[in-house]
């Protein structure tokens, strides 16, 4: 059976290659997304300046929902402290040190502040360089609250050495002078202090932190970790508490970490569906043109004996050839993408650089397996109807069509298409991101039932073609309108697959486009204030700022504002849901630098243990002013809270508004993010505020508001991850239309060399073939366009009170360019081939 598969194929080497290029892009994609995840799960940052301890214990930076995948929790989770001395006395343990971090950063002679990886947990007491491996220290340890120590990166950048006087900002302090003691050189080392004043400065004497840690680090004697981190185990069992060796330490150096991991599984899990689809489509639709043009010679086989089994097993046979010679360079490039996609989440900050993938055989394996059973899958179905026909029907329509195309594929079309037009009904009931994603696909069934639906379609567009053209018109127009109507099933999988293009890029990037200017208008009309301050490179503003801002002349209302993060779970469907949100951080007064479009309650009573909630949340979770909500904060606290104001611009200020007595002690640091400023609008106030940054080291005055351009250089990291995936899939889908409709043509050679036979002129069928290219990508763009039209319009309609989306104007007539000429070139080049043949051998050839 192979023997003859392989013998068949090398006479159908055209429609072949396009089989061969739907294998390997898919293989490719398919390979890339089970890196992403297979990363996700088993990628660890390095260790960094934990990298001398043997065992860390820490608490648990994941939330675990039942039945469902961990959550990472972005805030920090703390450890007792007493901890310390208890472990201390472990058979086999060397050396244990309590480490915790708090904002530190230096400034520099200039008044500038010298940036760090990580400002808010850049300071540490002098003992957590016993976690350090291969420390070299040049000087000594700080001695009292008037020295500090640095490591080499941030001595370079400011430009000292032991010895001198620095000034430094520690955990929203004014800036103090300091003396250099010594310059350590290990990465991420920080700015060190003396124990006794780090344990002051972190504000660990009293209030919510004391007597906590971050992590503890064990150093253990040559050859006892593993001894020692069951002891510690067995000890901390029932705590909740980690203990974890080798590459797992690099996670607890940042409680960020572990949320970096997650993105990866969820980014994979995101784009595995609509790759498998895309691809399972692409490779089907390959298949059925490489099967279409045996299907004289598999007729003939049903005439000389062969039965519907071993049609099948033939043509599956010849697929599984193909794909297993493409298939080994599709995982190669697949592997090589996964590290792009990589490189394009590191440079956007979605991930931390230092953050590796893991490579192993596994999404190798997984996509051979899983394109193998597509490619059988695909063959098998193609070549169902010639196995099944009586041998004598499948030899007289070898060289035509079903007149009439089936019944139930065109009714299963039309379904599928109704089905998507309701779907796209949900933005108007849900302004989220979730229900902006029902657009997508919304536009992605239509295409499917399009596929479905596509031959009823085509033959009714060339029947009402040819019915305009039967007078008065010349050859290669009536004799291109006779072919769309006679071959509408051949016709169709190129419009299809064309209005598929279309329809996927025109839904994807507008849904993306169309949320990003919903969310800019929800903050533009809700931010009343004029300024924002802030302070990224010191962790947080120092202590005073508000009441600075407040006395400023000029200045109407200030308020601090943060984010954080909360997971809200709710029953969905009979089932627990657990969702997380990013959050707001307002005090009570808030409204005089927002307006939320509060539609009940106040959001001036948001003390305590209150929250405000979106709108969609409301209707959807029941959580109306005066219910009670259980959330579970950014480091894992779970909290009760009641509701007491809804707003409706859920797009620009998040779904949930903590208030700050209900966030206090729950964020990795204590300090405000950024205080909104109101002022009188006169360019007095704005100095002020200028001149009050100016004063202070770090501050930065910025507009609340900042001019957004429009385009897509606006976009956030995760648009442009979309927005990436969207182009690959996009080459893929035109390489692989391209390799169809070039497959396609060069299968009709002998109609050709019949026409030419019959005194047709070369240059009359290069007509005709120009003209069934115009009309496939006429019908193509007019599809995908109504198709794409409904759930655009509802999406528009819902998001920005208007029936149109927002986005790039260039792109629909940049789609309309791209699909014309694809359908031009990849019908013209391989006409002209064809028609260097002669009629004769062409013939033979057959």
């Amino acid at each position: 059976m192979f023997r003859l598969a392989i013998h068949m194929a090398a006479h159908r080497i055209t429609a072949l290659i396009a089989v061969a290029c739907a294998v390997l892009g898919g293989a490719a994609l398919i390979t890339g997304t089970g890196i992403l995840a297979e990363s996700g799960v088993r990628s660890h940052l390095p260790p960094g300046r934990l990298a001398g301890a043997d065992v860390v214990v820490a608490a648990d930076q994941e939330f675990h929902p039942a039945g469902d995948l961990p959550i990472a929790l972005p805030e920090r989770r703390r450890v007792p402290a007493a901890l310390v001395a208890d472990l201390s006395g472990l058979p086999g343990v060397e050396a244990t040190v309590g480490d915790f971090g708090f904002p530190a950063a230096l400034v520099d002679s200039r008044g500038r502040v010298v940036p760090t990886k990580d400002p808010a947990s850049a300071g540490h007491g002098w003992s957590s360089t016993e976690l350090l491996k291969d420390r070299a220290v040049d000087g000594d340890a700080p001695a009292g609250s008037g020295e500090v120590a640095v490591d080499s990166a941030t001595a370079a950048a400011a430009g000292v050495k032991a010895g001198d006087r620095v000034r430094v900002v520690a955990n929203g302090r004014p800036a103090a002078g300091y003396r250099v003691s010594a310059v350590v050189d290990a990465p991420g080392a920080g700015v060190l202090f003396a124990d006794r004043t780090a344990v002051r400065l972190s504000g660990r004497e009293d209030g919510a932190l004391a007597r906590t840690v971050d992590l503890i680090g064990l150093r253990t004697a040559p050859g006892a970790e593993e001894r020692v981190a069951a002891d510690v185990r067995t000890k901390l069992k029932g705590t909740g508490l980690q203990t974890v060796t080798g590459a797992d330490r690099g996670d607890l150096v940042s409680p960020g970490a572990g949320a970096s991991r997650s993105l990866l599984i969820l980014l994979a899990g995101s784009l595995s569906g609509i790759i498998a689809l895309i691809t399972g489509f692409v490779m089907a639709s390959a298949l059925a043109v490489s099967l279409g043009g045996q299907r004289r010679d598999l007729a003939l086989m049903r005439a000389v004996g062969a039965t519907p089994r071993q049609i099948r097993r033939l043509a599956a046979s010849q697929a599984t050839v193909i794909a297993a010679g493409a298939l080994v360079p599709g995982v190669a490039v697949g592997y090589l993408l996964a590290g792009q996609f990589r490189g394009l989440l590191a440079d956007r900050g979605v991930i931390p650089a230092e953050l590796p993938l893991t490579f192993s055989p596994l999404p190798a394996v997984a996509t051979i397996l899983l394109t193998a059973l597509a490619v059988q899958l695909s063959a098998r179905g193609a070549a169902w109807r010639t196995s099944r026909m009586p041998a004598t029907e499948a030899v007289a329509e070898s060289r035509s069509e079903p007149r009439d195309p089936s019944r139930i594929r065109t009714r299963s079309g039309l379904v599928v298409i109704l089905a998507a037009t309701a779907l796209s009904v949900l933005p108007l009931f849900s302004r989220t991101v979730l229900g902006a994603a029902a657009t997508s696909i919304a536009g992605i069934l239509g295409a499917i039932g399009l596929a479905l639906a596509g031959p009823a379609l085509v033959r009714g567009v060339g029947a009402a073609a040819s019915r305009r053209t039967r007078s008065g018109t010349s050859a290669p127009t009536w004799l291109a309108m006779s072919n769309l109507r006679a071959y509408a099933l051949r016709n169709a999988g190129i419009v299809s697959t064309l209005a598929m293009a279309v329809v996927f890029v025109l839904t994807y990037i507008f849904a993306q486009t169309t949320v990003m200017a919903a969310t800019t208008q929800d903050t533009r009309t809700g931010t009343l204030a004029q300024q924002r301050l802030s302070a990224p490179g010191l962790g947080g503003l120092p202590e005073g700022t508000l009441t600075a801002v407040r006395k400023t002349p000029g200045v109407q209302a200030a308020a601090p504002v943060g984010t954080t993060t909360v997971i809200w779970s709710y029953k969905m469907l009979g089932d627990t849901v657990s969702e997380a949100a990013s959050a707001t951080i307002l005090p009570p007064d808030a409204a005089g630098v927002l307006d939320l479009d509060v539609r009940d309650g106040d959001i001036g009573r948001l003390s305590g243990a209150t929250v405000a909630v979106s709108g969609d949340v409301a209707r959807s979770r029941s959580a109306g002013v005066g219910r009670r909500v259980q959330l579970v904060l950014g480091d894992g606290t779970p909290v009760d809270a009641k509701v007491v104001a809804v707003y409706d611009r859920g797009l620009g200020f998040g779904s949930v508004v903590l208030s700050r007595d209900l966030a206090a002690g729950h964020t990795t640091t204590e300090l405000d993010q950024s205080v909104l400023v109101r002022t009188d609008g006169t360019a007095a106030a704005t100095k002020s505020l200028a001149a009050l940054a100016a004063s202070r080291p770090g501050l930065t005055l910025e507009k609340a508001n900042p001019t957004a351009t429009g385009g897509l250089e606006d976009a956030p990291p995760e648009v442009w991850i979309n927005l990436a995936t969207i182009v690959v899939l996009l080459v893929y889908l035109l390489l692989s239309i391209a390799n169809k409709l070039v497959a396609a043509t060069a299968q009709r050679r002998v109609e050709m060399a019949a026409l030419r036979v019959n005194g047709t002129t070369p240059r009359q069928i290069r007509a005709m073939m120009r003209r069934e290219a115009a009309v496939t990508a006429a019908t193509a763009l007019t599809t995908a366009l109504l198709l794409s039209a409904i759930p655009l319009a509802l999406l528009g309609q819902a998001f920005l009170g208007r029936p149109w989306p927002a986005g790039p104007v260039w792109l629909l007539p940049a789609l309309v360019v791209t699909v014309t000429v694809t359908a031009f070139l990849t019908i013209e080049l391989p006409t002209r081939q064809a028609l260097r043949t002669s009629p004769a051998d062409a013939v033979r050839a057959s």
